[in-house]
């Protein structure tokens, strides 16, 4: 009985994906859908983008029904090692010989803003999903960038305003020195500053870094009450376990500024216990999200993260807007991908701003302790929602040359 209702579970949720006219025909470019997935295979942010987006992917052409406009959806995957130049070539390639029209995942900001010029310049699209850095929508903003499932500015808005309204008045960052990490220094430091508090100072790691003591040392030197890591990854949890063993969390507080779930698994409940995190998706927050991650954790061993569950939502409304525009002309396509609403699992009342801004609530979780977690990835508990309106960067403090001020 239990085998029935979890087949009629997942092809419940194919049914909600597919599009509306699957076997409508249309102008499509080499007769192929092409997505490509560019993450990082094998590196720091294996975990968080890697094989979980490429199968994120997959599993949302499969549900879509394997074809758009009666052509088939063709996915590919390369690693771009963390380097913005092995990136941007991989890209450039893909689109000019590839046939690739959608770039899908770009884990690492600077591989992101990377790609985002190619794709800019070619007029191709991409969708980024594990990457914070807000330049996606400002200063490297087109119509063919969007930026899916959160930015520095909606974590900023999260976990630092909540921590700075429970006291944690003084901070010292521990930032990791890429873009990704000083985009998230700065939208802190203004959330603290604009609400009273003090930074008082910074130390820069490489990305990477496995000795932490170094940094840890001086974030405990400056005496304040809140130690914000600027970094995700094994990074982040490098420096949470360096401070737990440095004893520094006796006496001040770390604010974890971009957690994901696979970073609770791997420190342990013990060790994250009480941590606070931004995120936009968890997989156990009600039955639609349950039932996606019954099928995901089946292909992958590991449950989706709010960037791989983003992946399959965005690969879908991709579809959706190729067959609603009739053509995957990237002009077509891009007013498509704004008009339409989202609602599905990832997100109610989603909406792609000019900007490229994927516009959404947001939630703020507590990792629950060993006594409150009753079954294998019972880790967080909502503590707030974060509507979308208050979640991301208003448009008038826009710097994207396409939104249109008043």
């Amino acid at each position: 009985m239990q085998r029935l209702k979890n087949i009629a579970s997942a092809l419940a949720v194919a049914a909600l994906a597919a599009g509306p006219a699957v076997a409508q025909t249309g102008k499509v470019s080499d007769d192929v859908v092409r997505i490509g997935v560019l993450a990082d295979m094998a590196g720091i942010y294996s975990d968080l983008s890697g094989k979980g987006a490429v199968e994120a992917v997959r599993m949302a052409v499969e549900d879509y029904g394997g074809k758009v406009l009666g052509k088939p959806i063709e996915v590919i995957h390369a690693d771009h090692q963390n380097k913005p130049d092995v990136g941007s070539n991989i890209a450039r390639q893909w689109f000019d010989t590839g046939g690739v029209d959608l770039v899908q995942d770009l884990a690492n900001s600077a591989v992101a803003l990377a790609v985002a010029a190619i794709a800019k310049e070619k007029k191709r699209h991409i969708v980024v999903n594990g990457s914070s850095n807000m330049g996606i929508t400002n200063q490297a903003c087109s119509p063919y960038a969007v930026h899916y499932a959160y930015d520095a500015y909606s974590l900023a808005h999260g976990t630092g305003r909540a921590v700075v309204e429970q006291g944690g008045d003084s901070w010292f960052f521990l930032t990791v020195d890429f873009a990704f990490g000083h985009g998230l220094e700065k939208q802190v430091s203004d959330v603290v500053t604009a609400a009273g508090g003090r930074v008082l100072g910074a130390v820069r790691h490489p990305l990477n870094t496995t000795d932490f003591s170094s940094y840890l040392l001086q974030a405990q030197a400056s005496g304040a009450k809140i130690i914000g890591v600027a970094s995700t990854g094994a990074d982040a949890t490098n420096a949470i376990k360096g401070a737990a063993e440095f004893g520094i969390t006796k006496k001040q507080k770390l604010a974890a500024l971009l957690l994901w779930i696979n970073d609770v698994h791997a420190l342990g409940l013990d060790a994250a216990r009480g941590l606070q995190l931004t995120n936009a998706w968890y997989w156990d927050m009600n039955e639609e999200t349950r039932a996606f991650a019954k099928r995901y954790f089946a292909r992958v061993g590991l449950m989706p993260n709010m960037s791989q569950a983003a992946d399959y939502s965005s690969t879908i409304h991709y579809l959706k807007a190729v067959e609603a525009a009739g053509t995957d002309d990237p002009d077509a396509v891009s007013q498509k991908m704004r008009e339409m609403p989202i609602n599905d699992m990832f997100a109610k009342g989603g909406k792609i701003r000019e900007d490229g801004r994927m516009v959404h609530d947001m939630y703020l979780w507590e990792v629950k302790s060993k006594e409150e977690s009753k079954y294998p990835w019972d880790y967080l508990k909502p503590l707030s929602t974060i509507p979308a309106e208050r979640a991301f960067q208003p448009l008038s403090q826009s710097t994207c040359y396409l939104v249109k001020k008043s």
